[in-house]
C-alpha cells in the first residue's frame, strides 16, 4: 500500500513541479515495515518456528545459530525479502542524498524506483511469500544444504544484492534524467556515487563467492565459469564500462547516449541473472529455486521494464548534433572508449557462453557444457590488446595528448616485461607465443601501474590503486594458471603415494561427533626431498539434517602458494580418492580484488566529501 501511495504522490508532485513532503515520510515507513518483516523472519529462524514454511524448508533445531540467521536469506523467499529491504533502503538514501537535485528529476526517479519495488512486492506476495503458514505444525525442519552452511556464503548474498539493487537506482535515475534532459556533468557527479556503491559491493560480492567456491566445493580453483558465477560477472563488466563513461561525461559531456544504454543494460543483466537463478533453468550448486512460474513472472516483469526504458530512450533522448565533439586518438576519452569496446566484447563472450547451451537445449533437446577452453580461446587474444591499451591509456591527457609523456620509459618497460616473460617460459621448459605475450602484457601493466602509484602526483590516487589492483589480479591469475600442479590418486590408511619430489602418506583416520554432523578427519603427512614435513587434515562431514556428505579441504597458505588437499570416500572399499594441488600466488588473487575494491571506496568517499 505504501508503495502505491508513494507512486501516485510522486506522479502528482511531478505534475505540480513540487516535492510532496509526505513522500519522504511514507518512504521511511515503507523501509521500516520491510525491515520489521525481515527481522520477524530472522526471529522465526532463530527460534525454529516450523509453522513457517520457509523455516521448515531451510532450517532445523540442531543448526548452529549463525546459520539459522544466515539461513534467512539463504533461500529463495528470504533472499527476495532481503532484496526488497535493500531496494527500499536505497530509495530512502537517494531521497536524503539528492536534496540539491532538480525536483522533477527526483520525483521521477522515485516513480520509476517504485514501479520496480511494486513489481517485487507482487512477486513476493504471489509466488514467494516467506510467511506461509503450515498446519499441522511439523516438529522438525528439513534443514539447509550443508554446502551453503559456510561463513563466506552467509555474507555473499547480502553484499551481492547491494551491487544488484544499486543498478536499479541507476536505471531509475537514468530514465528520469533522460525525460528531463538532465544527462549532464551535474547528473554524472550525482549518479557516479551510486555507480561506485554498486561496483564496489558487486566486486566484493563476487570475490567472497569465489573464495567460498575455492575451499568449500573441493575443486581447488577460484573460478569455474559456472553459469551462476557468470550472471554476476556480466553486470560487473557493464558497471565497469559505465563507471568509466561517467568519468568522460563528468569532464566533457560526451558519450551521453552510450552512458544511458550502459545504465539500462546493467540493470537488465542484473534482472536476467535473477531470472536465470530463480527459474530452474540453470543447474548450479547455488541456484535458489526450481519453479518455472517464478521465472516467468520475472521474465514478464523484465520485458515490461525493458520496453518502458527503450520507449523513453528513443522518444526523449535527443543528441544535439551541433555539440559534436571531435575525439583525438591519443586522449583519455579515446582510451576509455577502447576500454569499453573490450569490456563489451568480454561481456558478449560470457553472455553467449552462458545462454547458448540453454537455447540449444530448448531447440534441440541436446545438452552441452561450455567450459574454460571456450572462454580462454575467445578472451585471451583480445585480453593482450586490452592490457596494452590499459597500460598506456590512463597516461594520456583529456582532449589531446600533444606529446606522449615518458615515451622512452613506456617502451623500456615493455621490453623489460617481454624479456621477463620469455625467461619465465624458458625456466619452466615451455614455449608458447600467445602465453609469452600475455604474460608480457600483464607484467607491462603491472610495472606501469606501480610506477603511477608511486609517482609524486597525488591526484586520482583512488584510480591508481584500482588499476594497480586489477593489474595484480590479472598477473596473479596468469601465474596461478601457469605454475599450478595437481595429482589425483587413491590411498588407504598406512599407504603412501610418491610424487616427483614429495611423498604423501595417509597416517590415520579420526572420527568426531559435532553439533549437527559427524566428522571423519584424515591425517596426512607430505614429505619433500629436503625432509620437510607438512601435516594435512582434510575432512569428510556427514550431516544429520538433511543427510548429506561433504568434503572439506585442508589448505596451507603462504604468500607464494597454496597447498590444497581434499579426500573423498570410494564406496564399497576402504580406499579414499585424494586430490593434491599446488596453487601458486592464490592469496594474491584475493588481495588484489580487495585492493581493487579499496580504490573504488576511496573514490566514493572523495565524492561524498566533495558533495
Amino acid at each position: 500500500m505504501a508503495s502505491v501511495i508513494i507512486f501516485f504522490l510522486s506522479l502528482k508532485s511531478y505534475k505540480l513541479k513540487i516535492i510532496d513532503k509526505r513522500i519522504f515520510s511514507i518512504s521511511f515507513l515503507q523501509l521500516f515495515f520491510v525491515l520489521i518483516s525481515f527481522i520477524s523472519l530472522i526471529i522465526c529462524f532463530v527460534i525454529s518456528d516450523f509453522s513457517n514454511e520457509t523455516v521448515f524448508n531451510n532450517s532445523h533445531t540442531n543448526k548452529p545459530i549463525f546459520y539459522k540467521i544466515s539461513g534467512t536469506w539463504g533461500n529463495h523467499e528470504g533472499s527476495l525479502l532481503l532484496w526488497l529491504l535493500v531496494l527500499t533502503l536505497f530509495l530512502f538514501l537517494f531521497l536524503i542524498n539528492s536534496k540539491n537535485e532538480l525536483k522533477r528529476y527526483r520525483v521521477l526517479t522515485v516513480t520509476f524506483q517504485q514501479i520496480i519495488i511494486i513489481g517485487f512486492f507482487i512477486f513476493v506476495l504471489v509466488t514467494s511469500n516467506p510467511f506461509n503458514f503450515l498446519f499441522p505444525i511439523p516438529t522438525e525442519g528439513l534443514g539447509l544444504n550443508p554446502i551453503l552452511q559456510d561463513p563466506a556464503l552467509a555474507i555473499h548474498p547480502p553484499i551481492l544484492y547491494v551491487g544488484y539493487v544499486g543498478s536499479s537506482l541507476i536505471f531509475s535515475a537514468t530514465l528520469a534524467a533522460v525525460i528531463e534532459n538532465y544527462i549532464s556533468k551535474d547528473w554524472a557527479k550525482n549518479i557516479k556515487i551510486w555507480v561506485l556503491i554498486s561496483w564496489v559491493f558487486l566486486t566484493i560480492g563476487i570475490m567472497v563467492g569465489s573464495v567460498w567456491a575455492y575451499y568449500e566445493l573441493g575443486w581447488g580453483g577460484f573460478w569455474f565459469w559456472d553459469p551462476v558465477e557468470n550472471v554476476s560477472l556480466m553486470p560487473w563488466f557493464c558497471l565497469t564500462a559505465l563507471l568509466h563513461c561517467v568519468l568522460v561525461l563528468e569532464k566533457r559531456e560526451f558519450l551521453k547516449s552510450w552512458t544511458i544504454i550502459l545504465s539500462i543494460a546493467t540493470f537488465t543483466l542484473s534482472m536476467c541473472g535473477t531470472f536465470l537463478v530463480r527459474s530452474g533453468i540453470l543447474n548450479s550448486v547455488h541456484t535458489f529455486a526450481n519453479d518455472p512460474s517464478r521465472g516467468i513472472f520475472i521474465l514478464c516483469f523484465l520485458f515490461f521494464l525493458i520496453t518502458i526504458s527503450l520507449i523513453i530512450f528513443f522518444i526523449f533522448n535527443k543528441e544535439n548534433k551541433k555539440n559534436y565533439i571531435k575525439i583525438h586518438f591519443f586522449s583519455k576519452e579515446a582510451s576509455i572508449i577502447v576500454n569499453n569496446w573490450f569490456l563489451m566484447y568480454f561481456l558478449s563472450v560470457v553472455l553467449i557462453g552462458t545462454l547458448y547451451p540453454i537455447f540449444l537445449e530448448v531447440l534441440t533437446d541436446h545438452k552441452i557444457s561450455v567450459g574454460p577452453p571456450f572462454y580462454n580461446k575467445l578472451i585471451i587474444p583480445f585480453l593482450i590488446f586490452f592490457l596494452l591499451f590499459m597500460s598506456v591509456g590512463p597516461n594520456f591527457k583529456w582532449i589531446k595528448e600533444k606529446v606522449i609523456t615518458n615515451k622512452f620509459q613506456l617502451i623500456l618497460f615493455f621490453f623489460i616485461s617481454l624479456t621477463i616473460s620469455y625467461l619465465i617460459y624458458i625456466k619452466i621448459g615451455k614455449t608458447n607465443l600467445i602465453n609469452t605475450i600475455l604474460i608480457a602484457a600483464s607484467l607491462y601493466l603491472f610495472i606501469v601501474t606501480i610506477k603511477d602509484l608511486f609517482s609524486k602526483e597525488l591526484h586520482n590516487f583512488s584510480k591508481k590503486i584500482s588499476h594497480f589492483g586489477f593489474s595484480l589480479l590479472i598477473l596473479s591469475i596468469l601465474f596461478n594458471g601457469i605454475f599450478s600442479s595437481e595429482a589425483i590418486f587413491n590411498l588407504k590408511v598406512g599407504e603412501k603415494f610418491i610424487l616427483k619430489n614429495e611423498k604423501i602418506i595417509l597416517k590415520s583416520l579420526v572420527k568426531k561427533q559435532k553439533e549437527n554432523y559427524q566428522s571423519i578427519i584424515g591425517h596426512f603427512t607430505i614429505e619433500d626431498d629436503k625432509k620437510n614435513i607438512s601435516q594435512f587434515k582434510p575432512e569428510l562431514r556427514i550431516y544429520d539434517q538433511p543427510l548429506v556428505a561433504t568434503s572439506e579441504a585442508d589448505i596451507k597458505t603462504t604468500l607464494f602458494k597454496d597447498e590444497f588437499l581434499v579426500m573423498n570416500k570410494i564406496k564399497g572399499n576402504e580406499y579414499f580418492n585424494v586430490r593434491y594441488q599446488v596453487k601458486p600466488f592464490m592469496i594474491w588473487i584475493w588481495i588484489s580484488t580487495i585492493v581493487l575494491a579499496i580504490g573504488g571506496m576511496l573514490s566514493l568517499f572523495n565524492r561524498l566529501y566533495e558533495k
